[in-house]
């Protein structure tokens, strides 16, 4: 597969590292890097963006402001991407209005584009957290959404149930915080794996912002509190708890 990252700062850099090194060899995951400093209101998406980007049949919008978030559907056209995914780590990158218009410009070409929020709530079918989880039916990004998206594990305990011997990750985070939090499991006492492993998330540190928004149908919290709950929610999966 192809992939084409649109990376404005330390955010993107970071996803696009980790991405690189656990990837399938196979696939080919090129960066567009763009200004940080680019105007609220873009007109011109295409002054901003150069016009020699490499073929992709994925997107993956790493962007860390409006502006950037503007460019999606001109990266997406010069690209030829079939889907797009745009994470949404923090709120303030993407208001709802803007969301709703990159929607609405990649479907009139065909574009499958989903918004995970956090990027660690993504699976073949779905994004989102809890009662905000909305479905979408795209091959491209669940092929992508089968090795990077919501952690996925499988967890070895002793005989007698009582600590963690073993951990395989069969989906990591993009970020790569579910590779640190499998280090730490090893050794833990089961009845002290859940909360520590969300906390061992954070302490990463998570990407995510500190933003209060609605993270499930009238819980407003930190955005970065989703990624805690869902890695203890896989700790719970695994240890069929």
């Amino acid at each position: 597969m192809r992939i084409l990252t649109v990376v404005q700062g330390d955010y993107g850099r970071r996803i696009v590292e980790h991405l690189k090194v656990w990837a399938p060899q196979e696939w080919l995951i090129e960066t567009v890097t763009i200004p940080r400093a680019l105007p609220m209101v873009i007109d011109e998406p295409d002054e901003f963006v150069p016009s020699d980007v490499a073929q992709a049949e994925l997107l993956l919008a790493l962007s860390e402001s409006e502006g950037a978030a503007q460019l999606v559907p001109a990266v997406a056209r010069l690209c030829g991407a079939r889907a797009v995914i745009v994470p949404v780590d923090n709120p303030a990158w993407l208001p709802l209005g803007l969301k709703n218009q990159i929607q609405q410009e990649l479907s009139k070409t065909g574009v499958s584009v989903v918004f995970p929020k956090t990027f660690c709530t993504l699976t073949e079918n779905s994004s989102g957290f809890r009662s905000n989880a909305q479905s979408y039916d795209n091959e491209v990004i669940a092929s992508f959404a089968r090795h990077f998206g919501k952690p996925k594990l499988k967890l070895g305990v002793d005989p007698k149930g009582e600590k963690i011997t073993a951990v395989t990750i069969e989906r990591g985070s993009p970020c790569g915080s579910t590779r640190h939090v499998a280090e730490k499991l090893v050794g833990m006492a089961v009845k002290e794996a859940i909360p520590r492993a969300g906390l061992i998330v954070h302490q990463y540190p998570c990407l995510a912002s500190m933003q209060s928004d609605e993270i499930d149908k009238g819980v407003f919290e930190p955005v970065m509190n989703i990624s805690g709950y869902v890695m203890n929610d896989e700790i719970e999966r695994a240890l069929h708890l």
